[in-house]
């Protein structure tokens, strides 16, 4: 019998041929932890997509990392609150490896023959900005704005409907200039956005920079600085270095700008951990009653074993090895049921909006959610399994373990 002890292949042998001694328990319990590891790491594919998504469309379409604006200028937006080095900045900024780029910000009016709207001009420096913003392939119709065409301008999709203009149509266009006269000039509607936040969606309308400084009369400055780190940088080091390079500025993360929102990301990624606990706990209850009844219907076995010299140790392992190999079968079985589910949700996604846009705090959301495919999408699960599959079965194996053969040889 000690030989048999301290082989590696004869316990593991032994664990293989009980688990299926009772192949209806064993079937019931594989199945469980199977399911429940196939649907959370579908889960987790489809939350983590959602997120990324989510934020990626804040900053690759407004708000970008790190935005850096003329003290005051958020407080009390004014066209006169200029960073005025904004050349010499986003250079600098370059060199630091951040891409960058400068944006102008007035409000004014458009009107046509029948209706007006108060919106906000945006110029944009179209080379730049293409580096730090994908709005520009964010167009439900026509085309983003153009240096060879002046008078071209891109609307938010709401302020189209309100002015009931399409491409092609022109646009009288009037605000006050930095002299103090009034700015006026023709436009005309080259492309239409579609949903990106309420206040684009009702009142953006994005026009060249050239254009911008020639209609309110601004030789030079910004309003605002938008900047994007590299991926692997952390956030609050980027802000702090830039808060370096312009102390006189006042520098904001997308997450200062908004808050909420930014709460409510951390808050989903909370509850993906909520909902993980609650499915496994409940497997865990399954785990631990069906290994509860395979030691009470094997109490005779385990004595007799104990009867002929086996000791505590190799009962304990014997136990713990037959759950781990239930567990590797629910591993390999579930993994190989999520690929194909993963597949289709990252290529084709769940269409949620096919009643319309969608939109979260103000901001719009891809109504098709996309699952996104990392390695914590397999490994939080199964390390989660793993752990709450030990913990139910730690029980079980002591008792196993800690019976006394005459006990055993009595127990009805």
């Amino acid at each position: 019998m000690k030989s048999h002890q301290n082989s590696p292949i004869s316990i593991f042998s032994m664990a293989w041929r009980n688990i299926w001694r009772n192949r209806r328990r064993t079937a019931v319990t594989i199945g469980a932890m199977t399911v429940a590891l196939t649907v959370l790491i579908l889960y987790t594919g489809l939350v983590n997509g959602y997120l990324r998504d989510m934020e990626r469309g804040i900053l690759d379409l407004e708000l970008g990392d790190v935005q850096l604006h003329a003290r005051g200028y958020r407080d009390k937006p004014s066209i006169h609150e200029l960073i005025r080095d904004s050349d010499r900045l986003v250079k600098e900024l370059g060199e630091l490896g951040y891409s960058s780029s400068a944006r102008l910000l007035g409000g004014g009016l458009v009107a046509t023959e029948e209706t007006s709207a108060g919106v906000m001009f945006r110029g944009i420096d179209i080379v730049n900005d293409a580096t730090i913003s994908e709005i520009g392939n964010h167009l439900d119709s026509g085309a983003w704005i153009d240096e060879n065409e002046p008078a071209g301008v891109v609307l938010g999709r709401r302020l189209a409907r309100t002015l009931a203009v399409g491409i092609g149509d022109e646009l009288v266009a009037l605000g006050q200039a930095t002299d103090g006269t009034m700015a006026n000039d023709l436009l005309q509607v080259s492309g239409i956005l579609k949903g990106i936040s309420d206040g684009t969606d009702r009142a953006g309308v994005f026009m060249t920079e050239e254009a911008f400084r020639n209609f309110f009369e601004l030789p030079d400055g910004a309003h605002q600085i938008i900047v994007r780190r590299p991926e692997q940088s952390e956030l609050e080091s980027v802000a702090n270095s830039i808060r370096e390079l312009a102390p006189d500025l006042e520098i904001k993360t997308w997450r200062e700008l908004m808050p909420t929102l930014a709460s409510m990301l951390d808050s989903t990624r909370g509850l993906i951990q909520i909902v993980f606990f609650v499915v496994y706990i409940v497997v865990a209850i399954l785990i631990l009653n069906a290994m509860l009844m395979a030691v009470f219907e094997r109490i005779r076995e385990f004595g007799v074993l104990k009867a002929l010299g086996v000791s505590p140790q190799f009962v304990f392992k014997l136990v713990l090895i037959e759950s781990a190999l239930q567990t590797i079968l629910a591993v390999a079985v579930g993994v190989m049921l999520s690929l194909p589910g993963l597949w289709y949700l990252t290529r084709f996604g769940i269409d949620v909006g096919k009643m319309g846009g969608m939109s979260v705090m103000g901001m719009a959301v891809n109504p098709v959610w996309y699952a996104f495919v990392t390695t914590y999408t397999f490994l939080g699960p199964v390390t989660t399994l793993v752990l709450l599959v030990f913990a139910a079965v730690l029980y079980p194996a002591l008792k196993a373990a800690r019976i006394s053969p005459v006990e055993a040889m009595t127990h009805q």
